[in-house]
Formats: C-alpha cells, sequence, structure tokens
C-alpha cells in the first residue's frame, strides 16, 4: 500500500504541474502580452481555462493531505523550515483566484477591473515563481533542521540562487504549456498564429531558464547533473525530451497543432521522471544531515494503508467527476 501512495504523491505533482501549471501560465503569457494585444489574449484565456481553473487546485490538495497524513515528518520539515515561501505562494494562489473571479463575473465593470487584473497577472507569476523555489528548495539541501538562528532556518533555507532558478525555470515552463495548450482552444488563424508565436517564445525561454538552473546547481553545490545524467533511465529520459522538441518545434512551425498537447505533456513528465528516479526514495535533502525518504519517514502502517484505500476509493468518484466536467464543457463550445 505504500507504493500506492507514493505513486499518488508523484502523480498528484505531476497533474498540477501540468494542469495547474497551463492555468498559471495563461496569466503569464497576460502579463508577458502588449498593451494592444492584452484584451485578445485575455479573451481566449478565459474561454480555456474558465471552466476548469479552480479544479487543477485539487491535485495541490490531494499532495498536501498525502504528505501529512502519510509522511508528518516529511511536511512538518517542509511546512516549518519553508514557511515563507510557502505562504507566499498559497496567497498569490488565493489572490490569483479571487481576482479572476471578480474580473470575470462582476456585475459591476468600472475601475477596480484594472485591480483585478494586475492582481490576477501579478499572483500568475508569483505563485509559480515560489513554487518552485519550494521545490528548489527541498532537493538542494539548503534545509538546515539544527540552525539556531531566523535567517539560517527560515530565510536561507529557501534564498538561494539554485532555488531561485528553479522557481524562474518554473514560470517559463508554466508559460510555455499555457500556449502550447491555448492553441488548441483558438477560434482564428490569427489567434491561433499569435499563440504559436507564444510558444515558441517561451519554449526558448525555458530552455535559457533551464541552463540557468544547471549553471545555479554546479554554482551550490547541488549534484543535478548527477540526477539528470547518472543512470540510463534519467539519461534516457533527459534525450528524449530534448529529441521530442525538435519534433515540437516542426509543428509549430507547420502549425500542426494535433500533437502538440501530447508532446508537451509527455517532455514535462520525462523531466520529472529524470529528477526523481535518481532521488527516490528521498524526498527532501537535508544540510549536513541524511534526507528525508518516503520509505523511512513515513507513517504507521495501519495509517498507510487506510490512507491508500481512501486514495483508491476517491478516485472512483474523482476522476470520472473531472473527466464529465471536461467533457460538458467541450460539448457546450462544441455546440
Amino acid at each position: 500500500m505504500l507504493y500506492v501512495v507514493m505513486a499518488y504523491l508523484w502523480a498528484s505533482i505531476l497533474l498540477y504541474v501540468l494542469m495547474g501549471g497551463a492555468d498559471f501560465g495563461a496569466g503569464i503569457l497576460e502579463f508577458l502580452s502588449t498593451r494592444k494585444s492584452k484584451d485578445q489574449t485575455r479573451q481566449v484565456m478565459y474561454r480555456a481555462i474558465g471552466p476548469i481553473w479552480e479544479a487543477n487546485h485539487m491535485w495541490l490538495i490531494i499532495a498536501i493531505v498525502i504528505l501529512f497524513v502519510g509522511f508528518p515528518v516529511i511536511y512538518s520539515t517542509v511546512s516549518i523550515s519553508l514557511h515563507i515561501p510557502l505562504v507566499i505562494m498559497l496567497l498569490g494562489i488565493v489572490a490569483r483566484g479571487t481576482a479572476f473571479s471578480f474580473r470575470n463575473y462582476d456585475a459591476v465593470q468600472d475601475r477596480m477591473q484594472v485591480v483585478y487584473s494586475k492582481t490576477f497577472m501579478y499572483s500568475s507569476v508569483i505563485t509559480p515563481l515560489f513554487l518552485g523555489i519550494i521545490a528548489g528548495s527541498a532537493v538542494s539541501g539548503r534545509i538546515d533542521p539544527q540552525a539556531t538562528h531566523f535567517t539560517d532556518a527560515y530565510i536561507f533555507s529557501w534564498l538561494g540562487l539554485f532555488p531561485v532558478t528553479v522557481g524562474i525555470f518554473t514560470v517559463t515552463i508554466c508559460g510555455f504549456l499555457a500556449a502550447i495548450f491555448i492553441i488548441g482552444e483558438t477560434k482564428t488563424a490569427a489567434e491561433r498564429q499569435r499563440f504559436i508565436r507564444k510558444a515558441r517564445h517561451m519554449s526558448l525561454a525555458a530552455i535559457v531558464a533551464a541552463g540557468l538552473v544547471l549553471i545555479a546547481a554546479y554554482r551550490d553545490d547541488v549534484p543535478l547533473a548527477g540526477w539528470l545524467f547518472g543512470n540510463p533511465v534519467s539519461i534516457t529520459c533527459v534525450m528524449l525530451a530534448a529529441l521530442s522538441l525538435f519534433w515540437m518545434w516542426a509543428s509549430l512551425f507547420r502549425q500542426s497543432t494535433r500533437w502538440l498537447r501530447i508532446i508537451a505533456g509527455a517532455q514535462i513528465t520525462l523531466l520529472l521522471v529524470a529528477i526523481t528516479y535518481e532521488h527516490y526514495p528521498v524526498l527532501i535533502n537535508l544540510k549536513n544531515t541524511e534526507g528525508l525518504s518516503l520509505l523511512v519517514h513515513k507513517g504507521s502502517d495501519k495509517t498507510i494503508h487506510a490512507l491508500a484505500v481512501a486514495l483508491l476509493a476517491g478516485s472512483v468518484f474523482i476522476l470520472p467527476a473531472l473527466f464529465y466536467l471536461l467533457y460538458s464543457f467541450n460539448k457546450q463550445e462544441a455546440t
């Protein structure tokens, strides 16, 4: 049952990066759009993310619940040592959702629409930035459980070159996913061309950001290169992700959008596999001590068993409802 729980944890993280990332990326693309094209970009993105924008956070909630119930030591370590970036990320999620709702459903159209739009755009950038910072901090060995000073325990545990570059990389990935996913929601050739161009730009930005992450990892003595190129599985995943870039670019230049979403989803999945395979079963690297392992730092067997049963039973209700939600809105647009 432990492996069932770990599989759900990994899958929930992946789905949040894919679906939630594309959701955040919609605001990032709006933030990066010119003033002239902001309104057009906003309308297309609202049509694409409006039906399911709130459902995307379900995957984050599932991951948090799994950690809280099944791996309390890991949960408490992260929530205490990284509470500052966690609070900023959660505030960004709340501010973004609130701004999205008021901007699109407010009965009164006044000057507050400008405030809502800016809040939506800025929080769409801040939230994935700090999500990446949290992830980078967790694996870089910056968390020091023995720290006695506030800055060492709660500031420098996440404020560093490597976590920040991972945060920037996460922002570019979200923008890239949003551009790719929204291409399929466009109604005119002009709209499609605009988002194809955005996808090209964001893919290049993601490649540059990935290079910065590698440089920062080398500077901060984070063995990222070893995780990516230290075993046949990770090497294969990295090579497949790199080769798929050429397929994606060719599809973008030919404006063939049929496989773009599958390619983008496969790229993110391959990168996550490449990083986590060498890392497994350690989830959190600690400073000057052994990391926190999913196999060692787990709850009791009874707790893990009950959690696995709850996750399996919940899937029977949640997944069909989610698929029906997607189907119903797609059918509504088609008619």
